[in-house]
């Protein structure tokens, strides 16, 4: 399938405020399956939105809203590649950590709600649950929205993400007895935040609560894949990433 889809920006009322947003839709005859894509630390950016444009061609809605709009609207960065930079790199994650740590999870709980019923309340989405895909920060948010709306969310994606099976209290992990949603995690070859302990660690609490999941690792993808404004921009590994999403998208949504 390959639709056109037009790009708008717009904004969502949540209990803590107004987030940002991108939106993409199909043109045509809708409505069309929700998609909720929840970005990396770098923000809402051209890269997210050229993302959700590809997404969208295949038949789906996809809202992309802005994670950190408690601190700051987008872009959250300007130059990604530059602030990556070996000089940037201490200041732009010293800037940057404050901002992610309000995700908490009563703090996405509480943004997911709103995600979710903002989409149900656009014309152009059908009804029914939705799919979540997350890149780095944005796959532990994955997993802790769909838990704490397991009944709305079909589709869980993760990709490169980090720090998914911590030994902290509130580690992602520890709620994969709510989700309902079918599950894929691909890693990151050689990412510290997703060593073989803690893939072990989400692994194995998704084979308890009998979640039908795949995991994998990408080899020689490193933490940040996905994306083309970043030195970790890997090719092979970025579409071997989106033909497995629109797989996972297809089977739950449509």
């Amino acid at each position: 399938m390959n639709m056109k889809a037009k790009l708008t920006t717009l904004d969502i009322a949540t209990p803590d405020g107004t987030c940002d947003a991108s939106l993409a839709v199909p043109e045509g005859a809708g409505p069309f399956p929700g998609v909720i894509f929840l970005m990396d630390a770098f923000g809402v950016r051209p890269v997210i939105d050229e993302w959700i444009l590809r997404i969208a061609a295949h038949g789906y809605a996809v809202l992309a809203p802005n994670l950190l709009y408690r601190s700051a609207r987008s872009p959250i960065i300007e130059d990604v590649a530059s602030a990556m930079s070996e000089e940037g790199r201490p200041q732009l994650f010293q800037r940057l950590m404050p901002m992610m740590q309000l995700l908490t999870a009563e703090n996405v709980a509480k943004d997911a709600g709103a995600f979710l019923a903002f989409i149900h309340g656009l014309p152009a989405i059908a009804p029914g649950p939705a799919g979540l895909t997350g890149y780095c920060m944005g796959a532990r948010v994955a997993i802790r929205a769909a838990a704490a709306y397991p009944n709305e969310v079909a589709a869980i994606a993760g990709f490169h993400g980090g720090n998914l099976g911590t030994d902290q209290p509130d580690s992602p992990h520890l709620s994969a007895d709510k989700l309902k949603a079918e599950v894929y995690l691909a890693y990151a070859d050689h990412d510290e935040g997703a060593n073989a302990e803690q893939r072990k660690r989400m692994e194995d609490a998704l084979t308890s609560a009998g979640v039908t999941h795949v995991s994998e690792v990408y080899a020689d993808a490193p933490h940040g894949y996905t994306m083309s404004d970043t030195p970790a921009y890997r090719e092979e590994a970025a579409e071997r990433h989106f033909s497995k999403l629109i797989e996972l998208l297809d089977r739950n949504l449509k």
